[in-house]
């Protein structure tokens, strides 16, 4: 799922569409969307690689992104340090966790990706006191990074030799859901000032992450002795199409049409309310992956799962936080 910044204000935004749906029903829609990312990650691995996958999620997302900002008459930000900020933004919020997310549903099951995600909150506190002098360190806020840091390994289980999700892959949607936290202190501390409404923002941070993504995928492919688009023989066990769909729903529903969603969820009902996505991701991810993937969880990965959105939780119950961090696999 993907991850953007709040706007700093409410009301009708430059670039913004006007909507009619009430946003309970936008929230609704973010957290199955974004819940069933995960699942659409694995059926995509099924016949592409990982960074195929993130290429054709960001660059499908990047142009039902720019076509709504067309439509809804916004346009693209200028000045060379603002592109330079999105450059890095585009990294850490899109480009990076949606290669990591796809790395590691390679050895974990895409319900256990989704608990990964989880992390995004805790990872935005932290980074939050460690690169921005205003935030203020509370007691709360350093209860929840430890609590969640207790789930963590709750679920990984490194003293058990058997039954324990495989690290290394557990680690890779880590450090993905902890990657939107850290792009998004970025850009609040880089971008808060920038009059970027509206679409333009979630616009440009994914075409900065797609341009990333071309270079990124021009030097896999000359690695790999073939071109982006030749997929893995032999890995898809059948037709590629339904991976082929699977990706492409991602990319547009699952990053582009959310995007403009979130942004609207904010602004009817402020970055608080928006935030508790983040923490019903997990139980979507999981039912999904049980149903369609049959996967199973052990009781320690639904008990870490419960204390890492318990933590989560508890570091944003503050009543100075303006703002917050949305993220989706």
């Amino acid at each position: 799922m993907t991850a953007a910044t709040a706007p700093q204000r409410t009301g009708r935004l430059r670039g913004a569409a006007p909507t009619r749906l009430p946003w309970q029903a936008k929230f609704l829609a973010l957290v199955l969307i974004w819940g069933s990312s995960f699942l659409l990650m694995k059926v995509g691995l099924r016949a592409m690689a990982p960074l195929q996958i993130a290429g054709l999620r960001i660059f499908s997302g990047t142009l039902i992104l720019l076509a709504l900002l067309r439509l809804a008459g916004g346009r693209l930000p200028r000045g060379r340090g603002t592109w330079w900020h999105l450059m890095v933004g585009g990294v850490f919020m899109a480009a990076l966790p949606f290669t990591l997310f796809a790395l590691g549903e390679e050895r974990v099951s895409s319900a256990l990706a989704g608990i990964g995600n989880a992390t995004t909150p805790l990872a935005t506190v932290v980074f939050a006191l460690l690169l921005l002098p205003s935030e203020s360190v509370t007691r709360r806020k350093v209860v929840g990074v430890v609590v969640g840091f207790v789930g963590v390994l709750v679920i990984a289980q490194p003293w058990e030799v058997a039954g324990r999700p495989d690290l290394i892959g557990f680690g890779m949607t880590l450090v993905a859901g902890m990657s939107y936290g850290l792009g998004w202190t970025y850009n609040r501390r880089h971008l808060a000032g920038s009059d970027l409404g509206g679409l333009t923002q979630p616009a440009a941070q994914l075409l900065a992450a797609a341009v990333e993504m071309v270079l990124v995928l021009v030097v896999w492919s000359l690695v790999r002795g073939a071109a982006p688009w030749t997929l893995q023989p032999g890995t898809a066990g059948g037709s590629v199409l339904l991976p082929i769909l699977a990706v492409l729903a991602l990319g547009l529903v699952g990053t582009g049409i959310a995007f403009s969603l979130q942004f609207d969820v904010v602004r009817a009902a402020g970055p608080t309310v928006a935030s508790t996505i983040t923490y019903v991701i997990p139980v979507v991810s999981v039912a999904l992956g049980a149903i369609f993937l049959a996967e199973r969880l052990s009781w320690p990965q639904y008990l870490g799962a419960a204390i890492v959105v318990g933590a989560a939780a508890l570091t944003q119950r503050h009543p100075r936080v303006r703002r917050a961090s949305v993220a989706g696999g």
